[in-house]
């Protein structure tokens, strides 16, 4: 689950490993530069998977999966809206 807090100025990602929740990565807001679409097709069933991707100013990225194309893009665009970040 990501969280944007513009009044803390902070962006959180609680992670879990199958049933165990791991520690929660924290980046400020600014340190997020652009927010972009990975698409692959997976080689075993030839479908298509898309992420949205919070890219970070360090070069790091945060992968949120989405159930397709359209779903990835909707996501990408409101949190661009959120940030005030241009595509």
């Amino acid at each position: 689950m990501l969280t944007l807090d513009k009044t803390a100025d902070k962006a959180i990602l609680q992670r879990t490993l199958l049933l165990w929740g791991l520690k929660p990565v924290q980046a400020s807001l600014s340190e997020i530069s652009d927010i972009t679409i990975d698409t692959a097709v997976d080689r075993a069933s030839g479908v298509e998977v898309c992420h949205t991707m919070l890219i970070m100013q360090d070069g790091k990225g945060w992968a949120f999966p989405a159930a397709d194309k359209t779903e990835a893009e909707t996501n990408a665009g409101a949190m661009r809206d959120f940030l005030a970040i241009t595509a």
